[in-house]
């Protein structure tokens, strides 16, 4: 459980959050809702990563407040209440007792009693910061206490004047990882990467997309992460050309590359990493052309991730390099610099190569900063991920190369000297990989079992 993880210092963490604010102040983080799938079944829940970030706290209908230079409890928690009845069925609860015993809380309500006590939390602090817009169920009862508060004024000043977004004052601090954030990460990469060895070992042609998930998936869960931080992608043929394919419905076939997108979520940081490889023993020749291009744009690109460098300048250098080697392969044909101010490569590489990461897939934090890109720092963690994605139906473009989708994806420490792959344990050397696909043909044979 998140909660028993004594590396991560949620105190430490509420104390940073505390420090930024000003004086008189306070801040609220509600909890996600639960979403219903369908009948009488809910999605599994996964907490608001703010929450997670300040508390380790996993249940739903809560909120965390956060007050600064105002009197009484400085942390505070409305948690569900514990019900014996209900946890029969849905699972233990906290309570109140356990937001404050385990968790830390100075005072902790019943989330029933929230509409009570808000108020009165809220009353003597003169700025407020809350996600309006991204409130949810949250956002009534907020409503409901202002309102109240601002009627009181009618008397005597009472209640926030000011209201703030939280985002620059806490994403800021989730976006520099601290080492106890990035042990935690690392974890989820070296997971991440043995699910990616299994997958690319364990694949022949006439397996199931679906079944590489499976295995993916079960090698998250058998090694202790939660879970996956985003849907897995597994992308035969040309369904690798799309790129957020989830459907993971079809066969594979002899002779198509094989696209796995995945990474596992542990303690709530999840990892990222994508690899593509042949179903059979080796790249054909059109295969191993694009996939050498992508894989030397990535290198290099990797290489550049140094505290100095911005997302916007790494996005640009991937689409120059890219394009280069899109005329190399006569994919494009004309000018570079044409071809790049013309935006013809988005024919084959239509998205970004980086994002942070952390609690979120592509975690929070601005890249840009007064109008221009924000600089990187050591302690920030990224993705380096192009690809080229040739559609079957491409026109004017060498048949060889049709129907090819090709995306390399590591994640990236950044540090004070060279850049940190914190994903070096999935193989993306063609001889590296080819060796795995032999290895596993040879274990498990050409075919799928019966």
């Amino acid at each position: 459980m998140i909660a028993d993880l004594p590396s991560l210092p949620f105190a430490e963490r509420r104390a940073r959050v505390l420090a930024a604010m000003p004086e008189r102040s306070a801040a609220v983080f509600p909890s996600l809702p639960v979403a219903p799938r369908n009948g009488d079944v809910e999605y599994p829940y996964r907490q608001h990563s703010d929450v997670l970030w300040l508390t380790g706290f996993k249940e739903p209908e809560t909120v965390v407040l956060l007050r600064k230079g105002l009197d009484g409890p400085s942390f505070v928690m409305f948690v569900r209440r514990r019900d014996p009845e209900m946890e029969v069925w849905t699972g233990r609860r906290a309570g109140v007792d356990g937001a404050r015993e385990r968790f830390g809380a100075e005072a902790a309500h019943e989330v029933g009693d929230v509409r009570s006590h808000l108020g009165g939390y809220l009353r003597e602090a003169t700025a407020l910061y809350v996600a309006f817009g991204r409130t949810g169920w949250f956002g009534p009862v907020l409503d409901e206490a202002l309102e109240g508060l601002r009627r009181a004024k009618r008397q005597s000043w009472h209640g926030p004047m000011a209201l703030l977004d939280p985002g620059p004052l806490l994403h800021e601090l989730r976006l520099r990882k601290t080492p106890d954030e990035v042990a935690v990460m690392r974890r989820a990469a070296d997971i991440t990467a043995e699910a990616h060895r299994q997958a690319m070992e364990a694949v022949r042609p006439g397996m199931g997309e679906y079944e590489v998930q499976a295995l993916v998936e079960y090698t998250f869960r058998r090694r202790g992460a939660d879970g996956w931080g985003y849907p897995t992608i597994v992308g035969a043929g040309d369904n690798a050309c799309i790129l957020h394919y989830v459907e993971n419905d079809d066969r594979i076939e002899e002779g198509e590359l094989v696209l796995v997108d995945a990474g596992a979520e542990v303690s709530g940081y999840t990892a990222d990493i994508t690899r593509t490889f042949p179903a059979g023993r080796r790249f054909d020749p059109g295969q191993r052309d694009l996939y050498d291009a992508v894989l030397d744009v990535q290198k290099r690109l990797v290489d550049l991730a140094r505290p100095g460098m911005d997302l916007t300048r790494l996005q640009d250098t991937a689409i120059r390099w890219l394009t280069e080697r899109m005329v190399d392969l006569r994919l494009l044909r004309g000018d570079v610099d044409g071809l790049v101010e013309s935006k013809a490569f988005r024919r084959f590489y239509p998205h970004g190569v980086s994002h942070f990461l952390g609690m979120d897939v592509h975690d929070v934090g601005a890249s840009v900063l007064e109008g221009r890109p924000r600089p990187l720092e050591a302690g920030m963690v990224i993705t380096v991920e192009p690809g080229l994605y040739v559609p079957p139906d491409a026109p004017k473009v060498p048949k060889r190369l049709r129907g090819i989708g090709v995306r390399i994806e590591d994640d990236v420490l950044l540090t004070a000297g060279d850049p940190e792959v914190l994903t070096t344990a999935a193989p993306k050397e063609v001889a590296d990989v080819e060796a795995l696909r032999r290895s596993g043909l040879k274990k498990y044979g050409r075919s799928p079992a019966a």
